[in-house]
């Protein structure tokens, strides 16, 4: 099970190394995949946080080789508003392959799932593990509801360092 928060993390400007489960946080520059962060290694785990209401979008960016496992969870904090939120108001996730497929996210559930570094329980919405293609994929958060709601995605499943590229 994917640790969403890190022990410790190093980033600085331009490539950083940090350590496994490491957090990665987008802001509002990060508008796009294209100007979002890039997660060199997609098998390694990161939680990239985001808050979006509607007219909001956020992106990042992460790299698989051919034959890597593509794992990417979809989560939000229980707390207001989120978990009160139904579907259709909660933030649209959508990936696309690097031939340029897109998918949807869609909710499918809300499972709990504690977590202990930030001692908080987040629901999973929706999962998605399957063999991956080589290349970058790209990730867009966009917002849904008239109030800012954080979500949170889980990309990969090795707990070892990574390396993030602002």
């Amino acid at each position: 099970m994917l640790a969403l928060l890190g022990v410790m993390c190093l980033v600085a400007a331009g490539a950083a190394p940090a350590m496994a489960h490491q957090p990665v946080v987008l802001d509002d520059r990060d508008t796009t995949p294209t100007a979002g962060p890039l997660l060199v290694d997609g098998t390694v785990s990161f939680a990239v946080y985001a808050t979006v209401m509607r007219g909001q979008q956020r992106g990042f960016r992460f790299r698989l080789a051919m034959g890597d496992r593509l794992a990417m969870q979809y989560l939000v904090v229980d707390e207001p508003p989120a978990n009160a939120l139904r579907p259709g108001a909660l933030p649209r996730v959508t990936l696309i392959d690097p031939q340029g497929r897109r998918s949807v996210l869609a909710v499918k559930e809300r499972t709990e799932f504690f977590e202990p570094y930030s001692k908080k329980t987040f629901l999973y919405l929706s999962r998605v593990e399957q063999t991956g293609g080589a290349g970058t994929y790209q990730v867009i958060v966009r917002g849904r509801s008239p109030e800012p709601v954080p979500v949170t995605i889980a990309v990969g499943y090795r707990e070892v360092p990574g390396t993030v590229i602002d």
